[in-house]
């Protein structure tokens, strides 16, 4: 269960959180992702953007797109397509222009759950990271659905809680133990990385997600677990 610290009383108040959160992160975001993830975090952006397998010239979405590291994978990825990261931190998209590779890339200023486009405008829409965050992940995984055209793929890059009943006690002193640490020589913020492992624990299991996506209407959903079922890969597409 999570501690007092990170039990919200309202959705406002997690809203609140997070967005201070990803705030004071904002300049070492990245730094950390690489460092935390032992050096596989792009290899797991670049997994979620061959997912989307657009049409050429397609628009796609990065939602909560942080610094852009997900946003920037797709570019490459698809250098056909047009590009547009979205997020409600101004910091992190403000590192997110300004670093290379960001130039000619589209960026937005919006929340997850009012995202600022109208219906079947994109071809893909992507996620990475950001479902364990936000205050519904049915009304977030409905409003992505919402945006994306008929045939179009909504994927989902998280984190989870591995199944293995050996390899979960040493997950748990790295990313309990460790990574806490890890966030405070690097960030000065521990708590952040305090809350990092709360977060992926409380959060729905990857058959309750793709159960979640198919709620709200996507279709031939399916996922499969990255490095030893930590991080999972959801795909599904809209009708």
């Amino acid at each position: 269960m999570n501690p007092p610290a990170f039990r919200f009383a309202s959705a406002e108040e997690k809203r609140a959180f997070t967005r201070s959160l990803f705030a004071r992160l904002a300049p070492r975001y990245e730094l950390v992702n690489v460092v935390m993830s032992l050096g596989q975090v792009n290899a797991w952006r670049r997994a979620a953007a061959a997912a989307l397998q657009p049409a050429p010239g397609g628009w796609l979405l990065d939602v909560a797109a942080g610094t852009g590291g997900v946003t920037r994978a797709v570019a490459r990825r698809w250098p056909t397509a047009r590009v547009v990261g979205v997020d409600f931190s101004r910091p992190m998209l403000d590192i997110a222009r300004a670093q290379r590779g960001g130039e000619g890339l589209r960026w937005a200023e919006g929340d997850a759950l009012r995202l600022p486009f109208a219906d079947a405008t994109f071809d893909g829409v992507v996620n990475g990271f950001m479902l364990r965050n936000v205050t519904s992940v049915e009304a977030t995984l409905a409003e992505q659905t919402r945006v994306v055209r008929p045939g179009g793929r909504v994927v989902c890059l998280e984190m989870s809680w591995p199944r293995n009943c050996l390899f979960r006690p040493f997950f748990r002193l790295y990313f309990s133990g460790l990574v806490p640490l890890l966030g405070l020589l690097l960030t000065g913020y521990r708590q952040a990385y305090e809350y990092l492992p709360y977060s992926v624990e409380s959060f729905i299991d990857p058959d309750e997600l793709a159960a979640t996506m198919e709620r709200v209407g996507l279709r031939q959903v399916r996922y499969r677990t990255l490095m030893m079922g930590t991080v999972t890969l959801h795909v599904g597409e809209r009708q």
